[in-house]
């Protein structure tokens, strides 16, 4: 719990204070900036450099603040900052607020965090400022679990900012310190206002060169230092490495994290350990939302991108429908594709929140309710409400509160998203394209690729395009390209229904999640959806799934089907939910679908023929187990595909991943998610 004392922020949990009562701000200069001489290393930064800080304590934000106004000062104007923080308490939204206000110096970058910070997620969050060129990764976890996930030689400089060590021994162990060193590139600095001599020797044994310099303020003196250069980069001390196995539940060197550390050497070798230009230019390859997510990502970056689409216009298949939902799913055992889901739902928001702003026509933050409809959902729900989920972020309901939320009564509680909603897909990737470094090539097939000295050549029917780099989104299509030959890619049919709305189904005011979803109504028209058909790739309109969609409205959604059943069309006959005629289909009644529906709700014809319903059939991509396929492929190529139905929440974050790797800089993620992604990875496991 945040405190107040005479003014300035305080920590009941350690009993300290946050910054000094002196100054906050001239200390954090004092302390970090000047102690790892930032000012100095920013401006000899050269075109397309990065500079990568690292934190221990992220408290109130106010050295990140500090760093990257700094930075934006001094830095030269192709150069880039990622700053690493740590933080197992974060504050509240309030809190933060309250603590950012006392240095109206950086109000212009405190009003930006304090946007962003209201989209946090537990464990790693991604966030970019300054159009792209400052990037933040918040791990919000225990230090312990967060640093063994960190690049081995990622980082530049060091900000050790926990409470005292008296009073938060936790925070600098020699677990702790040896992870620092493990993630420290050649010549990395660190400084700390600390001077206790356990904290100075473990440093030393850590890797590090430390010494006594003044102190700010009150405290006489304060530390730094900088990595020995016999020092072996990404390793930890082997004295260091002992002794943290004989410690239970550090999570530095236990069993499985030495395992998570060793699996993905792919990883370990690129993402941040190398401190190189970015190349100048790429190939996107896709005009759907990973496309355009990837070549937005790229061109922030610097990176002049060559967007190639075949169809005559961006958002055709899986991204085309008029509206999309942005719905993140997880279970309470939160496996690797889960928190991953999670960690794109934060980034996504904040991305939309710049690209595409609330504004109720291009996108609707309503909220967005997912049923306990099942005993199945009611036990996956009931599961994840034992665990502390930020109010912002998720709420466990009961039925008369999801009714009061939703605008519609409800038979059954489940979970409530207040920062879900619906947007316009082909708008968030128009907006996501519409870049000076982005040139599109639309009505171009891709149908081959081939190396060259200089990088990579796609080349289809009257061009031939090249660049130093290639990523391939282009979905099932992917496969026509002999390096994706062999990929388990799935094309996945997937239709939507446009609903007219009725003044009883206009009350509805948020999406509704069970098996299927409905979205509220705009201009007189719900969008519900949506099926699921695999192997299929075709685009035609089909009853049979207008039904589909129906039928799963009628079963968890009562009060909308009675809704929306107000004002029928005429139709022939009647069917009785969840059998067909016996002329078309002999199939068994559910026992959750035994309504009775007209046969222009379950996607029949209108009398004198003609299709009841509107509504749109696209493609998406999926492969077994549903986990995106992100990051390299081979030297200079990348993908991002098998994003299947949350390519909304995931190509974001996907193409971060991909910029971090292409750049060496920062990656998004922890080591091990990427390595659950890594196409590489998955198909080395594959043909074992």
């Amino acid at each position: 719990m945040l405190a107040w004392k005479e003014g300035q922020p305080y920590s009941d949990r350690f009993g300290d204070v946050y910054f000094s009562a002196d100054s906050g701000l001239e200390e954090t200069r004092h302390v970090f900036l000047q102690g790892n001489r930032l000012k100095e290393r920013f401006a000899a930064l050269g075109e397309g450099e990065s500079f990568c800080v690292g934190e221990l304590g992220f408290g109130t934000g106010l050295n990140f603040l500090s760093s990257w106004q700094l930075f934006e000062q001094v830095a030269p104007p192709g150069a880039s900052l990622d700053f690493f923080s740590v933080e197992k308490f974060p504050l509240s939204d309030d809190e933060l607020h309250a603590a950012l206000a006392l240095w109206p110096e950086l109000s212009a970058q405190a009003e930006v965090l304090l946007a962003r910070w209201h989209r946090r997620v537990p464990g790693w969050n991604r966030w970019s400022f300054a159009n792209g060129r400052v990037r933040l990764t918040l791990a919000l976890e225990d230090v312990t679990e967060a640093l063994p996930q960190l690049s081995p030689a990622c980082v530049d400089a060091w900000f050790l900012d926990g409470f005292s060590p008296a009073k938060n021994p936790e925070m600098w162990s020699d677990a702790v310190l040896s992870g620092i060193a493990r993630a420290s590139r050649a010549g990395a600095t660190l400084s700390t206002y600390s001077c206790a001599g356990w904290v100075r020797r473990g440093l030393q044994q850590a890797g590090f060169e430390v010494e006594r310099v003044e102190g700010f303020g009150s405290k006489r003196e304060m530390v730094r230092g900088q990595i020995n250069p016999a020092f072996p980069v990404g390793a930890a001390s082997n004295k260091v490495r002992q002794s943290t196995t004989q410690q239970v539940g550090c999570g530095i060197d236990t069993a499985a994290n030495a395992l998570r550390q060793q699996a993905c050497p792919e990883h370990s070798r690129r993402a941040g350990s190398y401190k190189g230009k970015p190349p100048r230019t790429a190939i996107v390859i896709g005009g759907g939302i990973a496309g355009c997510a990837a070549a937005h990502a790229l061109a922030q970056r610097g990176i002049a991108v060559t967007l190639i689409e075949c169809a005559p216009q961006l958002a055709t298949q899986g991204s085309g429908n008029p509206r999309g939902i942005l719905h993140a799913r997880f279970g309470a055992g939160m496996n690797a594709l889960h928190r991953f889901v999670l960690a794109a739902y934060g980034h996504a928001l904040a991305l939309l929140d710049e690209a595409v702003p609330v504004d109720g026509v291009l996108r609707s933050e309503c909220g967005l309710l997912q049923l306990a409809a099942t005993d199945a959902e009611a036990k996956r729900i009931a599961k994840l409400s034992v665990q502390e989920w930020p109010a912002h972020l998720l709420q466990v309901v009961d039925a008369a509160t999801a009714s009061e939320l939703v605008g519609m009564e409800m038979t059954h509680g489940g979970l409530w998203f207040p920062g879900g909603g619906w947007v316009v897909p082909p708008q968030v990737c128009a907006r996501l394209a519409d870049h000076p470094l982005i040139v599109q090539r639309l009505g171009s097939e891709v149908t081959a690729l081939e190396r060259t000295a200089s990088g990579w050549r796609a080349s289809g029917e009257g061009f031939a395009i090249e660049a130093e780099q290639v990523v391939v989104c282009s979905s099932h299509q992917a496969k026509n390209l002999s390096q994706f030959a062999a990929f388990p890619l799935q094309p996945v049919r997937g239709q939507i229904s446009i609903l007219p709305s009725t003044p009883a189904s206009e009350s509805l005011h948020a999406v509704l999640c069970a098996e299927g979803y409905c979205a509220p109504a705009v201009a007189g028209q719900h969008v519900a959806g949506a099926t699921s058909t695999f192997d299929d790739a075709a685009t035609d309109l089909r009853e049979a799934d207008h039904a589909d969609n129906l039928a799963k409205i009628a079963a968890h959604m009562p009060a909308l089907n009675q809704a929306l059943n107000q004002s029928l069309p005429p139709c022939r006959g009647k069917v009785r939910m969840g059998v067909e005629s016996q002329e078309s289909n002999n199939s068994t009644p559910t026992p959750d679908r035994d309504n009775s529906l007209s046969l222009w709700e379950r996607g029949g014809v209108r009398e004198g023929g003609g299709s009841a319903l509107a509504g749109r059939a696209g493609v998406r991509c999926s492969v077994p187990g549903a986990t995106p396929l992100v990051g390299e492929v081979e030297s200079g190529l990348y993908c991002s595909l098998a994003h299947g139905t949350r390519g909304l929440l995931t190509a974001g974050l996907s193409a971060e991943i991909i910029a971090a790797e292409m750049c060496g800089t920062m990656p998004p993620l922890p080591q091990d998610l990427l390595q659950a992604l890594s196409p590489l990875h998955r198909l080395r496991n594959k043909r074992k």
